[in-house]
């Protein structure tokens, strides 16, 4: 077993990042284009606590994740991939996720009025196009980034880290970082697993 290889101090951080992973907090990246903001939405995972992204790619091809520019944090985060939007909807329905699409429409929601403590997915799409109208329609929801300028668009993994520190202040707030989602089995087996990497 790796763990006896570790520091105290290396194994405590490896425990008290688990713990504090939010399992019903999802991201979806939507063939989101250029790399760097590919590794960008990751590192922002890693930091909030986002144990999964969910890599749906029907048009680009499905992105290389530098470990420079993701400064690892890939190696933290598990991804699944999908190359259907259905396939990838229902399957985070089917574990009990509501979705929730980054999309500027007439049904779009406040991102600051949605519970973002209920176990749910969060979808960006592309930078030139957005989220599809496919993610658009089979979303549960659209939401929107309140802007005060004249240009009514960020960057995407500027509006994820947006998002996900919303995220995290109202899971904050309710005491969700303070007890693992894990039972202590799962909990356990991550730990040996993080102590191979």
């Amino acid at each position: 077993m790796m763990r006896k290889f570790k520091t105290d101090e290396r194994l405590e951080k490896i425990t008290q990042t688990l713990k504090a992973r939010q399992f019903s907090l999802r991201v979806v990246m939507e063939n989101i284009h250029d790399p760097h903001n590919v590794s960008a939405v990751f590192r922002t995972c890693d930091a909030v606590g986002v144990p999964k992204i969910s890599l749906l790619y029907t048009f680009e091809s499905f992105p290389r994740i530098s470990k420079t520019s993701s400064s690892s944090a890939n190696k933290w985060i598990d991804t699944e991939k999908f190359d259907d939007t259905a396939k990838c909807f229902n399957e985070l329905r089917a574990q009990g996720f509501k979705i929730y699409a980054s999309m500027l429409n007439k049904k779009a929601v406040n991102l600051y009025d949605i519970d973002l403590t209920q176990k749910i997915a969060l979808v960006f799409g592309n930078e030139k196009r957005g989220v599809s109208s496919e993610a658009e329609k089979l979303a549960d929801e659209t939401f929107y980034i309140p802007m005060r300028g004249m240009i009514q668009s960020l960057n995407v993994s500027v509006a994820a880290a947006v998002t996900l520190y919303e995220a995290q202040r109202q899971r904050q707030l309710k005491g969700l970082y303070g007890k693992s989602e894990l039972d202590n089995e799962h909990l356990e087996k991550l730990i040996d697993e993080w102590c191979d990497k």
